[in-house]
């Protein structure tokens, strides 16, 4: 019995000193956390990764500006909905696509660093396109930046039934800034916004009006984006 209860007590008498050794470590971990110097780059092994860590340590730390005049390249990214060549031969998207890419046009042409503007033609564009195909396009064209943008457009479900009286629009457009020179990003904006209006008397159908109502939401969100793009390069409206 006696030879138990010694056995008990040798027992515990480890187990606390295990437990108090290992509390012991765990607290001195945590304060040596404080003291180890702050991690400045990644840790992890990103096998895909395109841009070295060193390179990213001189992006990040680095000072970066756009050249005060600019040659200006524009480009369309086809939402998934409008692929490239599904609408070729349709007179009313082709017209409402210069419609957008001449008013972005006018409004680059109102900045005092604005030099030229200019679309980068369809045929220097894969149908799939990276960064660096649109980067190496716009070199040929002698751009300094290319702007980016998407456009999606469509009704609200609700009124997607036609009723007389009331057809509600929603467009959503995209926008980035890509430096050529350094292929760095120094802008991106998102602008979404709704039109409401009624089928007018002279329109055909109520799909018609529907696509009225649509471009009118989009030709508002390219003007509040071009606004927040132009208050970034320093413009005034």
């Amino acid at each position: 019995m006696k030879n138990i209860v010694c056995l008990i007590l040798i027992v515990s008498f480890l187990s606390c000193s295990v437990s108090k050794k290992i509390g012991e470590n765990r607290q001195q971990s945590y304060i040596g956390y404080k003291e180890e110097p702050p991690i400045t780059k990644s840790l992890f092994n990103d096998k895909n990764a395109t841009i070295s860590e060193e390179n990213i340590q001189k992006i990040l730390d680095g000072n970066y500006a756009l050249p005060e005049r600019l040659r200006v390249s524009i480009v369309k990214l086809e939402s998934s909905q409008n692929s490239r060549g599904y609408y070729w031969n349709n007179e009313r998207y082709l017209k409402s696509q210069q419609e957008y890419l001449d008013l972005f046009t006018q409004k680059f042409k109102a900045s005092k660093r604005v030099e030229r503007v200019s679309k980068i033609p369809d045929l220097l564009i894969s149908n799939n396109p990276t960064f660096t195909n649109i980067r190496e396009a716009a070199v040929r064209t002698q751009s300094d930046i290319v702007v980016i943008y998407s456009i999606n457009s469509d009704l609200y479900s609700k009124y997607k039934l036609f009723s007389k009286s009331d057809i509600k629009a929603f467009a959503t457009t995209q926008l980035i800034i890509l430096d050529v020179r350094t292929g760095l990003i120094p802008f991106t904006a998102i602008s979404t916004k709704e039109f409401h209006s009624k089928r007018n008397e002279n329109e055909l159908n109520e799909n018609e009006a529907a696509n009225r109502i649509k471009n009118k939401a989009v030709l508002l969100s390219i003007d509040d984006i071009t606004q927040r793009m132009n208050k970034f390069l320093g413009n005034k409206e």
